[in-house]
């Protein structure tokens, strides 16, 4: 009996063990259009909140640490890289994600493309894998820019202090110039380091800046406002002044946008696909079924989906195919309305979590 109970507790613990150490950590690094938000204070969100609605939390654990307001540069400067390396375990993941504010003019944030910034990059990824864990690059979303020429914005963060009654294209009026069809690059080089980083160190790329920027230009220059913090005054008892913020997503966009760029992620390390939840694992991203059937907080993830590599979006079609990488897609995409009829692909609706 005492070498039944014996075997039996050698069990357990093997089991208890293995499952621990089947146990992986997805650390996030970055700056406000990932990063964690208050969620008292109104809809705004950081696309890393919602990642781990994807990934299975028995088997992935995300851990944002992304801050709003920081660069590459001031991320490491006020130890905040320090705290994450200290957690980084063999096997974890590690996503990085810069730009927006090293590009800005201020000495304790800005870097250089090609220089500083590329410098900072390397650093998380070599020290990433020196604690044994996996690197995971990414260049800055876009921002919601239809002007051909780019706006002076020296602070990202000072968009929360718009309102709905102003206007923040007054400066571009004055000069003729009005919002176009197309949407237009604001980040310049900084778009580049980090896959020039990647492609030297044998590091993942993700092009969130390709992706995010399909998805606003298939949205469009109204409809791209409904996954930002664009808000009518009166619309939001959080904001009653309204917001036009074309930086900073809301409930719809984060969502959206880590769904896109979690796609990616599988698509290039595709070893994360494992960790997905059940009711999107083998559909999320592949190679037929869109973002499959799992159910959200509120409602279905995507409907029914689409088809993978016939560009067909909910019950429409995209003038011109598909969207996202190669044969991929969107799957149920924004087909009869999207955002406007229940949200993104019958999914959200009504900003709701």
């Amino acid at each position: 009996m005492k070498k039944l109970t014996l075997l039996f507790a050698v069990v357990v613990a093997i089991c208890c063990s293995m499952t621990q150490d089947d146990t992986h950590t997805m650390f996030m690094i970055g700056d406000s259009t990932m990063a964690n938000k208050d969620t008292t204070k109104g809809p705004e969100r950081g696309w890393g909140m919602m990642v781990q609605e994807l990934f299975d939390e028995t088997q992935l654990i995300v851990d944002n640490h992304a801050v709003n307001g920081r660069s590459s540069k001031s991320f490491i400067d006020e130890g905040r890289w320090q705290v994450v390396l200290d957690k980084i375990k063999p096997g974890d993941y590690v996503v990085i994600q810069f730009g927006h504010n090293d590009e800005k003019p201020a000495a304790d944030r800005h870097t250089d493309p090609g220089s500083t910034f590329d410098e900072n990059l390397r650093k998380f990824v070599n020290e990433t894998r020196a604690k044994g864990g996996k690197p995971i690059l990414m260049n800055a979303c876009v921002r919601r820019n239809f002007y051909k020429k780019v706006p002076k914005n020296d602070d990202d963060e000072a968009l929360r202090n718009t309102t709905a009654a102003g206007d923040p294209t007054k400066a571009a009026k004055a000069a003729g110039q009005e919002e176009g069809d197309t949407l237009y690059d604001t980040h310049g080089y900084y778009r580049y380091s980090p896959r020039e980083v990647a492609l030297e160190t044998g590091a993942v790329f993700v092009d969130a800046n390709k992706l995010t920027h399909q998805l606003e230009q298939a949205l469009g220059r109204e409809r791209s406002k409904k996954i930002h913090m664009w808000y009518a005054e009166g619309e939001i008892p959080e904001i009653p002044k309204g917001r036009q913020d074309n930086t900073h997503y809301n409930i719809v966009g984060a969502r959206a946008v880590a769904r896109l760029l979690v796609d990616g992620m599988c698509k290039e390390m595709p070893e994360l696909y494992r960790y997905m939840k059940g009711g999107m694992r083998g559909g999320f991203g592949g190679p037929r079924g869109g973002f499959g059937q799992g159910q959200g907080p509120r409602g279905n993830w995507q409907g029914q989906g689409g088809q993978r590599g016939n560009g067909q979006r909910g019950n429409g079609q995209r003038p011109r195919g598909n969207w996202g990488q190669g044969q991929g897609g969107f799957g149920g995409g924004f087909g009869n309305g999207g955002f406007d009829n229940g949200g993104f692909g019958g999914g959200f609706g009504n900003d709701g979590e």
